[in-house]
């Protein structure tokens, strides 16, 4: 049906008959040749006698024709009377109406398509329409509502009217040569409403071109996108600050980041620094290049188990850089999660405290001197009092015993009681200074002579549990003793309880000393006036030993000591 610049024809004889049919009537009637061929004229034309076309020369009619398909059409029929070897023959043309029918319908689809289009574009974008010097001919319903000015504001008006002045002039230039050379132009452009408030669209402009190619007028389509933009300058201030925090992190720390397997995947150049690992040497690898190896297995499997738990973790290690020498940093490591809760990377942040630690340690390595002072004063003292005030008094005590039969009985017998009571006295304070038993012996029986005297002159029950099959270090067997003696008397003058609880236990690394009671407990957080807290805690700091204390009001009090075991025989630092 395609070819319209060619008439449909039949050919009809006199009794009716179609002799001929050409290819527009084919294509028109749905038919070939050969099916209508020696075919009455009625089976396409119902309503046509035969007769009547050639009562006259020529007849024009219009008639309902049936289509192969078994449609039908309102037809008009050109009919024209000719003779041919003596026989007449009507000469039927046929306009095409149903092509004319079609190609309306095609158009009112068309006109359809573009007033829903049009409405469409009218509600989902800012719609206006300039002549070719860019004056304003049409505005939508969405311009002025972003706008805030009405239609009558903008018709006649240049955009200038909502330049909000963010743009250079040669932003508006170059828009301007390439809409004028008829080109489409596409960008977002930042705008002034009428009310002051900005916002930014997403602009088109699309040129109407003459038959010459000159623009005769411009279609601007424009989409607002205030909250992306206004989204995009956040996120950008936001970067700019991460960026910010980021330099001056490099500038003032120590940074790595490593995978979920401990693999570094970054350093930052003060790592490398302190490390003296280039970058290469370091990326791929572990923080096992720089374990200084201080540090005992459960501590890195405590710190471990705290990140692979998603849980910050933070303490003091000792690593060792390249060179040999070895450095501190106070780390704080922060789990990356992923959105099942499970950490992908980890982000550690150091800073160098060596010079602090080395002051901690000189510290401690004075304490250590002046309680080894202390201590060995306490035992000269002791032996002096043991060895001769004791043993003077005792040599009186036995003049005495002779002096008995030679004067009177009764004042003999109270001096003797005098005199024993002093040297059990004296024996109290040398036992209390310095225990012989913890030099000869070691700490489990001198502990457990402690207790035994404590609970005979005290009346207090002592619950003792060890396993330590071993002597440790002088200093350190005497700073766990004075601690469970200052820990244990403490509890006689303030816990008011009738138990203690004792254990000594040796575990894979270190050794845990445990003292417990059910008194009266108190708060932790209140400063303690007394010194026996305070000499606890140093006596611990001294031996590199964790000191814990754990009391709550009417339940009582845990004081837990953890002593890290040294690398060599017998051990304890």
């Amino acid at each position: 049906m395609a070819q319209e610049q060619k008439e449909a024809m039949i050919i009809v004889s006199k009794e009716g008959m179609i002799e001929s049919f050409n290819q527009a009537a084919e294509q028109l009637f749905g038919y070939h040749m050969n099916e209508v061929k020696d075919k009455r004229i009625s089976l396409l034309f119902p309503d046509i006698n035969s007769h009547i076309l050639f009562q006259k020369t020529s007849l024009f009619c219009e008639s309902v024709a049936r289509l192969q398909d078994q449609t039908y059409y309102s037809m008009k029929i050109s009919c024209e009377v000719v003779e041919l070897l003596n026989h007449p023959f009507c000469v039927l043309t046929i306009k095409n109406n149903v092509h004319m029918q079609a190609m309306e319908d095609e158009l009112d689809a068309s006109l359809s398509e573009l007033v829903d289009f049009k409405f469409a574009l009218d509600e989902s974008s800012i719609v206006a329409i300039t002549d070719q010097k860019g004056i304003i001919t049409y505005v939508n319903d969405t311009f002025c509502k972003v706008s805030k000015y009405n239609r009558e504001e903008l018709i006649g008006k240049s955009h200038k009217v909502i330049n909000s002045g963010y743009h250079p002039k040669s932003f508006f230039s170059e828009l301007w040569r390439t809409i004028g050379s008829g080109k489409v132009w596409k960008g977002e452009i930042k705008n002034q409403a009428k009310d002051g408030a900005y916002y930014w669209v997403d602009t088109t402009i699309v040129p109407f071109l003459t038959r010459q190619g000159k623009p005769y007028q411009y279609l601007a389509i424009r989409n607002e996108v205030t909250s992306r933009k206004r989204a995009e300058e956040e996120l950008k201030e936001t970067l700019s600050e991460l960026y910010d925090l980021k330099l001056a992190l490099d500038e003032s720390s120590i940074v790595a980041i490593t995978d979920q397997k401990g693999i570094i995947t970054y350093v930052n150049d003060t790592f490398c620094k302190v490390s003296k690992y280039n970058r290469e040497e370091l990326i791929g690898n572990s923080h096992k290049i720089i374990n200084s190896g201080y540090h005992p297995k459960s501590f890195f499997g405590e710190l471990w188990r705290t990140i692979g738990a998603g849980k910050v973790w933070k303490g003091e290690i000792k690593n060792q850089a390249k060179d040999g020498t070895y450095y501190w940093v106070d780390t704080t490591i922060v789990p990356f999660l992923n959105i099942q809760g499970k950490p992908y990377q980890y982000l550690a942040i150091r800073n160098e405290v060596t010079a602090r630690k080395r002051a901690e340690e000189e510290l401690q390595r004075m304490m250590r001197k002046l309680i080894g002072l202390q201590e060995e004063e306490r035992k000269n003292i002791s032996r002096e009092l043991h060895d001769g005030i004791g043993q003077n008094l005792y040599s009186l005590l036995i003049m005495i015993n002779r002096l008995r039969t030679k004067t009177d009985p009764l004042l003999v017998d109270q001096m003797e009681t005098e005199i024993s009571n002093i040297i059990e006295e004296i024996r109290q304070i040398s036992w209390q200074l310095r225990p012989s038993i913890l030099d000869d012996l070691g700490l489990v029986p001198a502990i457990r002579s402690f207790i035994n005297k404590f609970s005979e002159h005290y009346g207090l029950k002592t619950c003792f549990t060890y396993e330590l099959q071993r002597r440790l270090h002088s200093e350190v067997e005497t700073s766990i003793y004075r601690i469970v003696q200052e820990a244990i008397t403490n509890a006689r003058k303030y816990a008011n309880t009738q138990e203690i609880f004792l254990s000594i236990i040796e575990k894979e690394d270190y050794l845990e000393v445990v003292i417990t009671d059910h008194g009266v407990g108190f708060d932790t957080q209140t400063k303690q006036n007394g010194v026996g807290l305070f000499s606890m805690e140093e006596r611990a700091r001294s031996i590199n030993a964790q000191f814990k204390i754990n009391s709550i009001r009417n339940k009582g009090t845990t004081i837990t000591v953890k002593v890290p075991f040294l690398k060599n025989d017998q051990g304890i630092s």
